[in-house]
């Protein structure tokens, strides 16, 4: 005997539903289309008044905006700083998920509590003392961590790596110990049991993670204009070159805000399906 079919829900309900997500998607996608058209414009088209419609097209922007501004640079330093924390954040937040998730040691509760608590400050909080700190740290060791890279990426540590440490450990928490337990019968040792077991099977949330911190550096605007200068300046600050004393260059800014976002919108697309599933665990924990 068949089992019933479930009940179909009512038409109103499914003609609301589409309402609700024909409006929510446009309104997601007219800024973007805005952004889009703005782009393509000449300039006396976009400081004059907004038409739906262009009347004309052009892709000169898209080429002035490598010219307006050393736009290459900036995209290279973004790239390395970005990457370089998130890297850091990964590996770090690993370690330490994993020695909190498996272990247990005296000061383990205030560990965790503390890196919860860090979340709930501002970060303008720790700007000037970050600021000082690494002036100090210049004049005395000679090491030049104010308007360098290196500075910029430990800054960017500062609040991406306490958040991937604590989602991280919900993750782990996930993962049935029986899987270390197995690998140490095998013959590894907590480090072998980790990179070969825990780590493969935590792929999701690592990648979340990875998301978050890259995305989080990638778009910082606070610390960057402060802890930089014309060498090290990042995409997120650099955008500012294409407004003048004269002018805006309203064009050029659309282009080149969807150029900087085509990095980022390209990753999240391709490790979507990971990223789903790492903050549905850590949302479960």
């Amino acid at each position: 005997m068949s089992s019933p079919s479930p009940t179909a829900p009512p038409r109103s309900f499914v003609w609301s539903r589409r309402i609700f997500l024909t409006l929510l998607t446009g309104f997601v996608l007219l800024p973007v289309y805005v952004m889009a058209s703005s782009s393509l414009k000449p300039l006396q088209d976009v400081s004059g008044r907004f038409r739906w419609l262009p009347s004309g097209l052009t892709v000169r922007p898209y080429l002035d905006i490598w010219k307006t501004v050393p736009l290459a640079k900036y995209f290279v330093n973004s790239l390395i700083v970005a990457g370089a924390a998130t890297v850091l954040s990964v590996v770090v937040a690993v370690f330490a998920a994993y020695a909190v998730s498996r272990y247990r040691f005296r000061g383990k509760r205030v560990f965790t509590v503390t890196v919860l608590s860090t979340q709930m400050f501002p970060g303008i909080l720790f700007l000037l003392p970050l600021f000082l700190i690494f002036v100090n740290v210049g004049n005395t060791t000679g090491v030049a961590l104010y308007g360098s890279r290196g500075g910029l990426i430990l800054t960017y540590l500062t609040f991406s790596l306490p958040f991937s440490i604590w989602m991280l450990i919900g993750y782990l928490d996930s993962v049935p110990r029986d899987l270390d337990e197995a690998a140490m019968v095998d013959g590894c040792g907590p480090l072998g049991a980790l990179f070969r077991v825990v780590v493969p099977a935590a792929i999701p949330g690592i990648v979340a993670v990875a998301v978050y911190a890259f995305m989080t550096a990638w778009g910082e605007v606070l610390f960057a204009s402060v802890m930089t200068n014309d060498t090290t300046r990042t995409l997120a600050v650099g955008l500012q070159g294409y407004a003048t004393q004269n002018d805006v260059y309203w064009n050029q800014v659309m282009a080149a805000s969807l150029v900087v976002s085509l990095p980022v919108v390209a990753g999240f697309l391709l490790l979507q399906r990971y990223l789903v599933a790492g903050l549905t665990a850590g949302a479960v924990k």
